[in-house]
């Protein structure tokens, strides 16, 4: 697309301040077919104090133009129903107005008891629920890259060339060490006016490359925290006509490339003793490699295989490998939790656009329900 001006030059919409008679603004939000984009459109609803999702209606959406759709010659089959399942504040719209996070079922279950194909959330949660009492917690990494409003030139490089070599860039600070800081500090206001349960950021390795970290969130909602900062996230960008990329490997050659590393405890971790439980899931993750691989990414692992080679801190996709304080294997326990002998691991697999419904899902598949 081209560079699109608004016609304000920077000033305040002088609209955004109406009142709205009562009614309140309901942003739905939902996965679309390819697992890694969102997708978004409005409802007018009736005020209501704290809204509950029980005060949240089902919805539908033309699921052919969202790639969700299997059939798609037949338009009878399209619609695709939204099914809300967290609520956040608005932090664009402001005032009563909301964001609602759905997930989607087929256009033959009006009863919402078949999840659509590209549902990963409702396995989740149906797993999550399975091993509530082992209180899972996650915290989730997620790095990503700006570029222009093309899309394809990273945001401040040089226009013919590339910046200088890694080393300079992470948490740096500088006009000549990072780029598109205001981005960076709009979206974590706006997740925390949101209710997002985000805890730091950072400028990451590479040049125009950025972190957040997203946690500690019990169990389901650590997948619908990080969808919906990813949602602002590129909702803040568009304010700045800046793209955001998830890519895990956006630039080829001698730059990092970006991860969604993932920390994991369960009750019993972190209690006195719990290192021992932290080794023990380790080995059991170890035993299902391949398994974990291809939940990491939305193409089964070929999207990780651009960045898992076993350099830029990263361990080989087709090796396991485990230690302390280590940044070049699988997982990672913290040098303070080998110290203190409880806490959380990392697992420094999942890439940048991994879904965390099924990263998640399968990491409590293979260190709670033994499946």
């Amino acid at each position: 697309m081209d560079q699109i001006s608004d016609g304000l030059d920077g000033k305040k919409n002088p609209f955004l301040d109406l009142d709205q008679d009562g009614e309140i603004m309901a942003m739905y939000i939902w996965i679309d077919g390819t697992g890694k984009q969102l997708r978004s459109k409005t409802r007018t609803l009736p005020y209501v104090k704290d809204p509950k999702l029980a005060d949240m209606p089902v919805w539908d959406t033309d699921g052919r133009k969202t790639d969700v759709t299997m059939e798609q010659d037949e338009g009878e089959y399209s619609d695709i129903f939204l099914k809300p399942v967290a609520i956040f504040k608005d932090p664009f719209r402001r005032g009563d107005n909301i964001l609602v996070l759905c997930e989607t079922y087929s256009w033959d279950s009006p009863d919402l008891t078949k999840p659509h194909p590209t549902n990963k959330r409702a396995l989740c949660a149906e797993n999550m629920l399975k091993c509530a009492h082992e209180k899972p917690w996650f915290g989730i990494e997620q790095e990503y890259t700006m570029f222009d409003f093309t899309g394809k030139h990273p945001y401040g490089w040089p226009k013919n060339g590339y910046p200088g070599p890694q080393g300079p860039y992470y948490c740096g600070v500088g006009t000549d060490k990072v780029a598109g800081r205001k981005v960076v500090e709009a979206h974590y206001r706006a997740c925390l006016y949101a209710g997002v349960k985000i805890c730091g950021s950072n400028a990451e390795v590479m040049p125009s490359q950025w972190e957040y970290q997203v946690g500690p969130c019990l169990g389901i909602e650590m997948g619908d925290h990080l969808w919906i900062s990813r949602w602002i996230l590129n909702r803040v960008a568009e304010e700045f006509n800046i793209v955001i990329s998830f890519d895990p490997k956006p630039i080829p050659g001698d730059w990092n490339g970006a991860g969604c590393h993932t920390n994991i405890s369960t009750e019993v971790m972190r209690q006195e003793g719990g290192y021992d439980k932290i080794v023990e899931a380790i080995k059991l993750m170890e035993k299902k490699p391949m398994e974990h691989i291809i939940e990491y990414d939305p193409t089964g692992g070929d999207d990780n295989r651009r960045r898992l080679t076993g350099l830029h801190e990263t361990a080989s996709i087709d090796e396991f490998s485990w230690g302390v304080a280590h940044r070049g294997c699988s997982i990672r326990i913290p040098r303070s939790v080998a110290d203190e002998k409880k806490g959380y691991f990392e697992d420094r697999r999942p890439s940048s656009n991994a879904d965390p419904y099924s990263v998640t899902n399968r990491i409590v598949m293979t260190i709670c329900l033994g499946q």
